[in-house]
């Protein structure tokens, strides 16, 4: 067995059962204790299991800090993903966009798109795109406004997206994992991801390395109800394989 794929079957067993010892570990795995604390601590840093004395045990869920801080976390790493975001759009397509980091920075290369139509609640997105001075038309969704995201959530926000029919909704997840799917750490935003979803011919999932293989306190949706996925990293092989059964574009 390939150390990516016993990590991830570490992964999916420390999971199962909750918490497990090295030795357990080791016994399930046929190979050194001493292998398996390398694993760990791995899969601890890539943030799949929470590494303790002795053994793993679940990771906890994953909450993420205020959009200024995260608009600072692998800026490259989004900027590639919206380099792919904008090249994967077709021209005059409409598409809703979440808030986010990634949509936000991502928006930079969206607005050389031609003749785009952007429903979205993100007043950075709106920003980015209103004041590139391309052919992208904008509507901003109004509702209760969410300083710390920079975004509009709320009733008032899913009954404008109910009034919209997009091609693709672009959506940013928290995390994302072949068990669960995709996920978001904020209950408002997860309502607003999920209303754009349901608008949607096609649903389109942005998420960076540090969020695959996380888990998060509300869930999006399944890996089948996604039709793209795209991301900066190349994913572990189970993962990989995940999407293929899932039938999930990976870009």
């Amino acid at each position: 067995m390939k150390p990516t794929e016993r990590r991830s079957r570490i992964a999916e067993a420390v999971a199962a059962a909750g918490q497990m010892s090295v030795e357990a570990l080791a016994d399930l795995f046929e190979v050194s204790a001493e292998t398996i604390r390398r694993d760990l601590a791995q899969l601890d840093e890539a943030g799949r299991l929470q590494k303790m004395h002795g053994g793993a045990r679940r990771p906890r869920l994953h909450i993420e800090g205020p959009l200024p801080e995260r608009m600072e976390e692998d800026t490259a790493g989004k900027e590639e993903i919206g380099r792919k975001l904008a090249a994967h759009v077709r021209p005059g397509e409409t598409i809703f966009v979440d808030t986010g980091s990634t949509t936000v920075i991502g928006a930079r290369a969206l607005a050389e798109v031609p003749g785009l139509t952007v429903i979205t609640n993100s007043l950075g997105v709106a920003q980015v795109l209103g004041q590139a001075g391309g052919t992208v038309k904008v509507f901003l969704l109004g509702g209760a406004y969410g300083a710390g995201n920079a975004q509009t959530v709320g009733p008032m926000v899913i009954d404008q997206i109910d009034r919209f029919q997009a091609d693709q909704a672009v959506i940013t997840v928290a995390a994302v994992d072949a068990e669960t799917g995709a996920m978001d750490s904020d209950a408002q935003e997860a309502h607003v991801a999920r209303a754009m979803m349901a608008r949607s011919e096609r649903v389109v999932v942005l998420a960076n390395g540090a969020k695959i293989g996380r888990r998060a306190a509300f869930r999006l949706c399944r890996l089948d109800a996604i039709d793209t996925l795209i991301t900066n990293v190349t994913p572990d092989e189970a993962f990989t394989a995940a999407l293929a059964r899932a039938k999930v574009e990976l870009l």
